[in-house]
């Protein structure tokens, strides 16, 4: 988040209320969950959120057997 986010949002833009960066934060969340591929080796370009909720189900099984 450091190098991704705040370094770039505070090059870019002065923000006067906490609000407008916590905004900004939430929006960047969002895409970097649900619009950019995730970078692991066997997500096989899916979404972080696409792969958690594949990935839910065998979880929860597991969680149960356990």
């Amino acid at each position: 988040m450091l190098d991704e986010f705040y370094r770039v949002a505070f090059r870019k833009k002065i923000y006067g209320l906490i609000e407008g960066l916590q905004a900004d934060l939430d929006e960047w969340v969002r895409s970097y969950n649900e619009e950019r591929p995730h970078q692991g080796r066997w997500c096989f370009g899916k979404t972080p959120m696409q792969t958690f909720l594949d990935t839910a189900p065998l979880a929860k099984e597991k969680m149960i057997a356990a």
